[in-house]
C-alpha cells in the first residue's frame, strides 16, 4: 500500500505512515497494516493490543508504536466482547425534516434498544460529500452502519474501513453489501391497477430519483404503465428537484405544461403527492374529479391532508427493524437475510385523492 515505512524506528519521524487509497483517500488500519508496519505477524499484533503476557517487551512496544502512528483501533469484536451494551451502530439518513425518515429511524432504535446496543444518528442532508464525511467518522467510532447512500458501492467500501454496512432500499441486485429493500414493482402493480381499474389512461409520475441511473419506482411505473397498454412513456415523467411538498408543487406545475391532458398522477413519495394536489387546485382541477394523485409512503400526514390521500403504505419501522437484523447477522458472521425476507412490501390504502 502506498505511503507505508517498514520499520518502526527513528527514520518514522520523517517518514509518517499513511494508508491512502489511489483517489487519495485514506482508509481504517486495519491489523494487517499493523503487523506489516511492525514486521510480525497478525497473532503477534494481536497479543501485544491485548496485553498478553506472551510477547517479548521490545517487539511489544515496536507493536504498539506501529498502532499508535496508524491510528489503529481493533474492532470490540475482533477482541472478543461481544456482549450486551457494547455493540454501536451507525444510522445515516438522508433528511431528517422528511417524516419518512425519522419513523424508518424509531424502528432502528427500537430494535437496537432490544438488543442493548447503542446508535448514532447521522444527517447527510443527501449530500454526497457528508454522506463520506459520515462514513469516516463511524469507521472509527461504530461496529457497523446502516443507512441511505447515493455513493456507489466502490466509493463506500473505500470510506468504510471494513465495518459492515447493511443499506436501506437498495434491492439484492443494486448492491454487493447486505440489503433491507422495499418491493416498488409490486407496489406499483397494485398502485397502477387501481388507477386503471378507475379508467384512467393518462397517467403520469413525479419521480424523486435524479440520479443518472432509473430508480426502481421509475421503472416499475413504466413496466406497469406497458402492461396495461397505455400510451405513457419517458415523457410523462417528470423529475423533482427535491423529496418535498415544494418539489412536488414545481414538478406537478411542468407536468401539467407538457401533459395538459393527464388525468392522473403517481408521486414518488407523499409529500411530493401533497405537493401535486396543492398545483392542481390552484390551476383549477378538483382532486380526484379531474386529477386523481397516489403517493408513496404512508405517511400519517395522508391521513390529515383534503383530500385524503391514497397511497402504497410502507411498514417503516419494519424497514428499520429488519437493518438492525441484517447487522446482528453480519456481526455475527452469518450471512445477511435475502429475498422475501429483507423486502417490505407495499400495501395499498385507498382513501378520497385517487
Amino acid at each position: 500500500m502506498a505511503g507505508y515505512s517498514s520499520s518502526v524506528g527513528a527514520d518514522q519521524e520523517r517518514r509518517k505512515p499513511r494508508i491512502d487509497q489511489s483517489d487519495g483517500l485514506s482508509r481504517r488500519a486495519t491489523i494487517h497494516d499493523v503487523a506489516r508496519l511492525a514486521g510480525v505477524s497478525r497473532q503477534t499484533v494481536s497479543r501485544a493490543v491485548n496485553d498478553k503476557g506472551e510477547i517479548d517487551p521490545a517487539t511489544k512496544e515496536r507493536v504498539l508504536e506501529a498502532a499508535r502512528l496508524l491510528d489503529y483501533r481493533p474492532s470490540r469484536f475482533a477482541r472478543g466482547l461481544v456482549r450486551k451494551g457494547t455493540v454501536t451502530a451507525g444510522l445515516v439518513i438522508p433528511d431528517l425534516m422528511n417524516p419518512f425518515f425519522p419513523e424508518v429511524a424509531a424502528g432502528v432504535l427500537e430494535a437496537a434498544e432490544q438488543r442493548g446496543w447503542q446508535v448514532v444518528v447521522c444527517d447527510t442532508r443527501s449530500d454526497d460529500a457528508r454522506e463520506r464525511e459520515a462514513l469516516d467518522m463511524l469507521s472509527h467510532q461504530a461496529d457497523a452502519v446502516v443507512g441511505y447512500f447515493k455513493n456507489e458501492d466502490d466509493v463506500l467500501a473505500r470510506h468504510l474501513g471494513g465495518v459492515p454496512l447493511v443499506l436501506l432500499e437498495r434491492g439484492p441486485q443494486q448492491t454487493r453489501f447486505a440489503a433491507v429493500g422495499i418491493d416498488a414493482a409490486g407496489g406499483l402493480e397494485r398502485g397502477m391497477a387501481h388507477l386503471v381499474g378507475a379508467g384512467h389512461r393518462r397517467i403520469g409520475m413525479l419521480d424523486g430519483d435524479r440520479g443518472p441511473v432509473r430508480g426502481p419506482r421509475h421503472e416499475a411505473f413504466l413496466a406497469q404503465a406497458r402492461r396495461h397498454g397505455l400510451d405513457v412513456d419517458e415523457g410523462w415523467i417528470v423529475c423533482c428537484a427535491e423529496h418535498s411538498v415544494v418539489g412536488g408543487e414545481a414538478a406537478m406545475e411542468r407536468l401539467l405544461d407538457v401533459r395538459p391532458e393527464v388525468t392522473a398522477v403517481f408521486g414518488f413519495n407523499d409529500l411530493i403527492a401533497v405537493g401535486a394536489m396543492r398545483t392542481a387546485r390552484r390551476r383549477g382541477r378538483e382532486v380526484p374529479g379531474d386529477l386523481a394523485v397516489l403517493g408513496f409512503d404512508g405517511l400519517s400526514l395522508g391521513a390529515l391532508v383534503e383530500p385524503a390521500l391514497t397511497t402504497l403504505h410502507l411498514d417503516k419501522r419494519r424497514l428499520g427493524r429488519l437493518a438492525v437484523e441484517q447487522v446482528a447477522r453480519l456481526l455475527a458472521g452469518e450471512g445477511p437475510l435475502v429475498g422475501e425476507d429483507a423486502w417490505v412490501i407495499p400495501e395499498l390504502v385507498v382513501r378520497a385523492s385517487a
